[in-house]
């Protein structure tokens, strides 16, 4: 059975490997070649088992270092590979040697029930790190191997492919997302971005560091679709956008390095109260900040975005007489601050879930509501609106002009946002456009809640896996007696919270806590790092 073709190579592996959040494997790119050659494999039966519908394969390691690289799948609406499905990806990834390869392939056709010459459609691109045209090369060799038609987009964003992806299954369907193209994708965010403005202005300009990522270049052709400053458009910015230097990329910039280190990138010379926002290496981040007019940097990341964005469409859809037609609902991980938690509860009086860390819990909770938005205190997120919700404000009707006016705005946010995957192009102008509505600069932002301070502490131990979360991670059912002792500590302390969470890929728990003042939240921190480390010998 000519199963991988004549002539083609089987690479073997180098080292044992898990997949990681959408199921993608990042490593030193050297170590890499196996990995993706398998991953086309898997890329090609995952489309045969979907009748020929088009798999998108991502090569890009987000907020990595320059010398790392990853590869990722994306299912056919443009969402992350199916869960049933990461089990096969770590499995073939792992396989030990090119007979044992054929082997479990073999096996997963058999197990799939897929006739190997069914048709297979699968999608590619990268981002600018320097090793990306030889995983392409390997890629490219994967799909020969296996027979599956595939077409080479280059360089994209991660978010764009996930894009592309979906429009190419939605063609010619009721469900057509859009034109499957690099080109459709900014006439679709500039046509809506002109509509949800309803006229008005946007004040000021907003500097945007690009990571010296894809997200440049992409972001400097996403521009030119839209409006001109002197048109009444958006004055964007372009900073740290040099992709010739690959050894740049995400070096003292980009979300990451803005969240990570709670400051500005050193190349920022933005004046006070001056919109800033940083993407990361493949532009699927996106955090805001500015420095405060005594000069003290102010953060807005993934909980200001998520609570910004539903505090605006939940009063869209009330003001288009849509209040008790479309549920609005917010999802969040553990790491969210308790502030954010409670304005959404008390202040915008809309429901709060909480999942457990990852984006795939995060989408797949938020589309449990008519309009879901999710964010991670990273910038990583989105809204995502439910085939019903979209009938309802597609069919309504405005029976005056503030309902109509509103009701444009939120047909016109259905197709501004991304809601395949977090996009921070897309969400940049989300959050420009709700600015321009509300009339705020980033100070207003800022001004709607105050975080509780908060620290997170890194616990080495012995063994991970005896403590075992629950409750989305909020709590420790192991090992026996950790959790009474962290609630009893948690209880000494005013806004008090602290919870232990295994790393996924490490012997270390990492700790978060918050509390009232910032010496509080330290002394919490360590106390409940403490009973970690005893716990965990």
């Amino acid at each position: 059975m000519e199963l991988l073709g004549s002539g083609h190579i089987i690479i073997p592996k180098t080292r044992e490997l898990t997949a990681s959040e959408y199921v993608q494997f990042r490593m030193k790119a050297t170590l890499l070649d196996s990995v993706v050659f398998r991953i086309g494999l898997l890329a090609a039966l995952r489309s045969r088992k979907l009748n020929g519908q088009t798999i998108g394969v991502m090569i890009t390691a987000s907020h990595n270092p320059p010398e790392d690289n990853g590869v990722k799948l994306i299912d056919p609406m443009g969402e992350m590979l199916e869960e049933s499905w990461e089990t096969e990806a770590t499995t073939l990834a792992n396989a030990p040697s090119d007979e044992d390869l054929v082997e479990l392939y073999i096996k997963l056709i058999e197990e799939s029930q897929v006739h190997p010459d069914a048709k297979a459609n699968v999608i590619f691109a990268r981002d600018t790190r320097a090793s990306g045209a030889h995983l392409v090369s390997i890629l490219i060799e994967s799909l020969k191997a296996t027979k599956a038609e595939y077409t080479d987009y280059k360089l994209l964003t991660t978010p764009q492919l996930h894009y592309i992806t979906r429009c190419l299954n939605t063609k010619g369907t009721i469900y057509e997302y859009g034109k499957p193209s690099e080109k459709g994708y900014y006439e679709k965010i500039a046509s809506s971005l002109k509509t949800a403005m309803q006229g008005r202005q946007f004040s000021g300009s907003v500097t945007v560091d690009c990571a010296n990522g894809v997200g440049g270049p992409k972001l400097r052709e996403l521009i030119k679709h839209l409006a001109s400053p002197s048109e009444g458009g958006l004055e964007i910015k372009v900073v740290n956008d040099d992709v010739l230097k690959p050894e740049r990329l995400n070096h003292q910039c980009g979300a990451d390095f803005v969240k990570t280190n709670q400051r500005a990138p050193p190349s920022s010379h933005a004046s006070p109260l001056t919109r800033c926002a940083s993407l990361d290496g493949d532009a699927d981040r996106i955090v805001y900040y500015f420095n405060d007019s005594d000069g003290s940097f102010r953060l807005l990341d993934g909980d200001r975005i998520a609570t910004l964005a539903a505090s605006f469409i939940g009063d869209l859809a009330r003001n288009a007489g849509l209040g008790e037609k479309l549920k609005v609902g917010v999802v969040q991980t553990a790491y969210a601050n308790g502030a954010a938690t409670a304005y959404v509860n008390q202040d915008l009086r809309l429901p709060v879930v909480c999942t457990n860390t990852g984006v795939k819990h995060l989408h797949h909770a938020a589309t449990k509501f008519d309009v879901g938005v999710y964010f991670e205190a990273n910038g990583h997120g989105t809204v995502v609106f439910s085939e019903l919700a979209l009938k309802r404000i597609g069919k309504s009707e405005p029976y005056s002009p503030a309902q109509s006016s509103a009701l444009e705005t939120l047909r016109a946010l259905t197709a501004l946002i991304n809601q395949t995957v977090g996009d921070a192009l897309s969400d940049l102008l989300l959050v420009e456009v709700i600015l321009a509505h509300k009339g705020w600069g980033p100070k207003e932002w800022d001004l709607t809640y105050t975080d509780l301070p908060n620290r997170l502490v890194r616990v080495e131990v012995a063994d991970r896996s005896i403590f075992r979360a629950v409750d989305a991670e909020r709590k420790l059912e192991g090992p026996p007696g950790v959790q009474a002792q962290i609630d009893a500590a948690v209880g000494k302390f005013k806004n008090g919270r602290s919870f232990a969470r295994a790393s996924g890929t490490e012997d270390a728990v990492r700790v978060y806590a918050e509390a009232a003042t910032r010496s509080e939240t330290e002394d919490l921190a360590q106390k409940v790092a403490t009973i970690v480390r005893q716990a965990g010998g």
